[in-house]
């Protein structure tokens, strides 16, 4: 067991997912010291974290705040301990490329901001450079959102069946459920439409995800979009994109549905294309599954399409992998996200084995640098990136383009420099405040019964919290 002391006073949970990075939960202890004096008392597996003016004139020339002055400290010390020398050195936010926006508004330097990237926040080489490659990519072809241009996310929490490793606010549909939802949904529709045209703000960006929104059959598809398109101005609009995850639950009619009301990108999930894997997780589609559905998304002309795999699934090899990827390459979507598992504390997975990512994490390194050698030879570039708690040996998601069809919302959804509205069960709007370069969240409830049954409260906090 591991004893880890900071000065009275201060956050543990601020520093705790920095040591969870090398050590798993059960592994250490954090308590309060009164005084430094303490450390006399230390064993070899005790850390005591000193107070700010003890640190070394050498940490933090660049970045002196307190919290990266200690996570640098306890960096140092946990390295030596565990021999361990994470990739993303001690950021444990989800967003590193904002932070590689923000070192470059203030450096004007790709060089000093690489520097800073290595010598402050620890990443390694090969990290800091794929930082500002999705810099350099994302500044290209975006810049700075416009005066009223917003982000729309709309949520269906349904999905066919749920994966093992799944922890996202989804429910197994039930037609009459539903009904309900789509009926409420309309209605928020509606009022976040109507105070947007009088704000004079309009869609950049529009998103339909979940869940899985393809669980919706044509006919409710065809609703929900004719009542969108008709509630939302999308005169300025660039990119709509629906969520088809499931392969098992595209058809051709749905696909006309979507290319009826202007969508141009979809996703079609294979997440592996391993039989025996797509059991274990808890999918009931088929390889060929992916394939037809891919087809036929193309014969509806759907401009962009998306495919995602996850790197480290339960039983997985490198080599199943690399067959995954090899397979979606030969279909040749526009785009493909790599993901690397990250298990939430709601996910079953998590519940039959608590320390599966710790197990995994060199294998989903190499699956993950494998992944960049492919799809670099195969002419794809990276273009978004984010990262999550609990992701298996402490790497990142990232998502591949071919040609100018990178994602939009994608890219403004983890800049977090522009105004994303979420409706439905589950959306977190994010208002963006470009004066004082900040966000506030506003939240609708998860559960879809309890936003049916609080709808009226939903509105009311975003007429408080948004467009007053």
């Amino acid at each position: 067991m591991y004893k880890i002391y900071l000065p009275e006073g201060k956050n543990k949970y601020e520093f705790e997912e920095l040591i969870k990075v090398f050590l798993k939960s059960g592994e250490f202890e954090i308590d309060n010291i009164n005084t430094a004096s303490e450390r006399i008392q230390s064993s070899e597996k005790s850390i005591y974290v000193p107070e700010f003016s003890l640190l070394p004139d050498n940490l933090g020339k660049k970045e002196k705040d307190y919290k990266n002055e200690v996570k640098r400290f306890l960096y140092n010390e946990l390295k030596k301990y565990t021999a361990k020398s994470p990739d993303w050195g001690i950021l444990t936010g989800v967003r590193p490329v904002k932070l590689a926006h923000e070192l470059l508004e203030r450096e004007k330097s790709e060089d000093s901001v690489k520097k800073i990237l290595i010598q402050d926040y620890y990443l390694t080489e090969e990290k800091a450079d794929l930082l500002l490659e999705i810099l350099k990519c994302q500044r290209k072809i975006l810049g700075t959102s416009d005066k009223g241009a917003t982000g729309i996310y709309i949520g269906i929490p349904f999905c066919p069946t749920r994966c093992v490793y799944c922890s996202f606010p989804s429910n197994q549909e039930r037609e009459e459920d539903i009904s309900r939802y789509l009926l409420a949904l309309h209605r928020e529709i509606d009022f976040v439409a109507k105070n947007m045209n009088e704000k004079g703000w309009y869609p950049e960006s529009l998103y339909i995800g979940g869940g899985t929104p393809t669980t919706l059959s044509a006919e409710q598809l065809d609703v929900l979009l004719s009542h969108t398109t008709n509630a939302f101005d999308l005169s300025h609009i660039k990119e709509f994109t629906v969520e088809a995850g499931r392969p098992d639950t595209i058809t051709i009619e749905k696909l006309k549905v979507f290319r009826r009301y202007g969508v141009d990108r979809i996703s079609i999930n294979p997440q592996s294309m391993v039989t025996r894997t797509l059991d274990r997780i808890g999918r009931a589609h088929r390889p060929d599954d992916i394939i037809e559905a891919f087809s036929m998304a193309k014969e509806a002309g759907i401009p962009v399409i998306n495919m995602d795999l996850i790197a480290g699934l339960p039983g997985e090899e490198v080599d199943d992998f690399i067959f995954s990827l090899e397979s979606l390459l030969k279909l040749v979507p526009e785009n493909i996200t790599v993901h690397t598992l990250a298990l939430k504390r709601a996910s079953r997975l998590k519940e039959l084995d608590s320390e599966f990512t710790y197990k995994q994490g060199e294998m989903v390194r190499t699956m993950l640098q494998k992944a960049s050698e492919m799809l670099y030879h195969a002419r794809y570039h990276p273009y978004y990136l984010y990262r999550q708690k609990q992701m298996t040996g402490n790497l990142e998601n990232t998502g591949y383009a071919k040609g100018n069809t990178e994602g939009i919302y994608n890219i403004r959804i983890m800049e977090e420099a522009q105004t994303i509205i979420a409706l439905g069960a589950g959306g977190i709007s994010k208002v963006y405040y470009p004066s004082e370069n900040r966000l506030e969240r506003v939240a609708n409830v998860s559960n879809f019964e309890i936003y049916i049954e609080r709808l009226e409260n939903m509105l009311q906090r975003k007429s408080d919290n948004l467009f007053k």
